[in-house]
């Protein structure tokens, strides 16, 4: 079932994202393709029931970003700098689905 599923990720932030500058923790930045956003968004908590999210955040392929982590930086180009607070996976199985962070701004 997770076939139906993949890709469908990268086609979404191929469509309503652009480039963000990502810097984990002790690594180099790259730029990742996905979706930020600073006005309120739906989603939903882990046992599926809808919530909003009014910080900042970012959605992105689990797969771009294998060691995400609390503490990591987002540069969405915009002239402020953001830290991730907290991570939400999507329900979703695919292999690429996003998972959204909630962030922190740091710099004006």
């Amino acid at each position: 079932m997770t076939g139906v599923f993949e890709g469908m990720a990268g086609v979404l932030a191929d469509v309503l994202g652009g480039p963000v500058l990502y810097t984990p923790k002790g690594g180099a930045p790259r730029e990742i393709r996905s979706i930020f956003r600073t006005e309120p968004i739906e989603a939903e908590d882990q046992d599926g029931h809808p919530i909003v999210i009014i910080a900042p955040s970012w959605r992105v392929g689990r797969d771009l970003v294998p060691e995400l982590a609390r503490g990591d930086r987002i540069d969405p180009q915009t002239g402020t700098l953001y830290t991730v607070e907290l991570i939400r996976p999507s329900g979703s199985p695919a292999g690429d689905a996003f998972v959204i962070c909630e962030l922190r701004k740091v710099q004006p």
